[in-house]
């Protein structure tokens, strides 16, 4: 299945696929093609290096220059549509790294992952939509290497998306 599709691949809740002999191997086996990474939309690069620590930036669900979901969770999007979106910013979030480091295999361990989902009124919703880029990051690197997660809520997100990620990679020595 390409990225393009709505959804690449279907997690199942309760399961962890046997571990992956590396996260590229897993990509394979998922069938899934990570997208072109994206560019900078502003004054900023998409990913720094500190010592093992790799940040990469707010990463929208864009193919492209262009967002490809514009709107909010609760208003022009339901929750399971921020899902959708979610999964194509954690692809974007992987083509990103994969294209820093040569390779997703020299990711140790995901430390951190930062959701922020813009939504309308009093929508509660919010992990139900980041739990899409967590079963992206955990079906490929394996539930052993799990981030910390906070979520937010926001009125709104860079070019109108429903939804942004930031991730931090631990990066083997």
């Amino acid at each position: 299945m390409s990225h393009l599709d709505a959804t690449p691949y279907t997690a199942v809740p309760g399961h962890e696929a046997p571990r992956p002999a590396g996260a590229e191997q897993r990509l394979r086996e998922l069938g899934i093609e990570l997208p072109a990474p994206p560019e900078a939309f502003g004054t900023y690069v998409e990913a720094v290096q500190t010592g093992n620590l790799l940040f990469v930036s707010g990463m929208l669900p864009t193919e492209g220059r262009a967002a490809k979901f514009i709107g909010r969770v609760g208003a022009e999007f339901d929750v399971e549509a921020g899902r959708t979106a979610a999964r194509l910013a954690a692809l974007n979030v992987l083509a990103v790294a994969r294209q820093y480091l040569g390779s997703l295999d020299k990711v140790a361990r995901i430390v951190r992952l930062g959701v922020s989902v813009a939504t309308s009124g009093d929508v509660r919703d919010q992990p139900k939509v980041a739990d899409a880029a967590s079963e992206v990051l955990q079906d490929i690197f394996g539930k052993d290497k799990n981030p910390c997660r906070l979520v937010y809520g926001v009125a709104s997100l860079p070019l109108g998306v429903p939804v942004e990620l930031e991730v931090i990679f631990e990066v083997a020595g």
